[in-house]
């Protein structure tokens, strides 16, 4: 049996600035934006190439058991990239605020810049060079 981390509910306070920052600042595309049941409004955005996506909600929390997240709560949410450099400067040029690249290690996969969106939620972008010929899961499988 496989499991695939594929959505991640992201607390945030407004719904329509999140997904106009994660669109235009991020590169994120918009797979949803509905009413999935009455009061219940979905946006449902996805990074280039990742399986994975974010979805905000002004009602969601309500569905889950356990204490609600306040907006920018999260941190630590992480994207990975070939180049942190060429991330660098496509993110820049969209005007999102995100810190230099820094390597604390010397190996692949220890370079970091940090960003956080309007609510606060932190995130880090992590240089992983080897996706630039290998798709992550296959590196993570065959690593040592």
């Amino acid at each position: 049996m496989e499991y695939t981390l594929e959505v991640i509910p992201l607390p945030v306070s407004d719904v329509d600035r999140a997904k106009e920052f994660y669109r235009d600042k991020l590169g994120f595309h918009v797979d949803i934006d509905t009413e999935v049941m009455p009061g219940m409004r979905i946006v449902q955005l996805t990074p280039p190439g990742s399986g994975c996506s974010i979805a905000l909600a002004d009602t969601l929390w309500e569905t889950m058991a356990g204490p609600t997240p306040p907006p920018g709560s999260y941190q630590g949410l992480q994207l990975c990239v070939a180049d942190a450099k060429e991330a660098h400067a496509e993110l820049t040029a969209r005007g999102l605020d995100v810190s230099e690249p820094v390597a604390h290690a010397p190996q692949d996969g220890g370079t970091f810049m940090y960003f956080k969106d309007p609510d606060g939620n932190g995130w880090a972008i992590q240089e992983y060079s080897v996706r630039a010929s290998t798709p992550l899961r296959e590196a993570i499988v065959s690593a040592p």
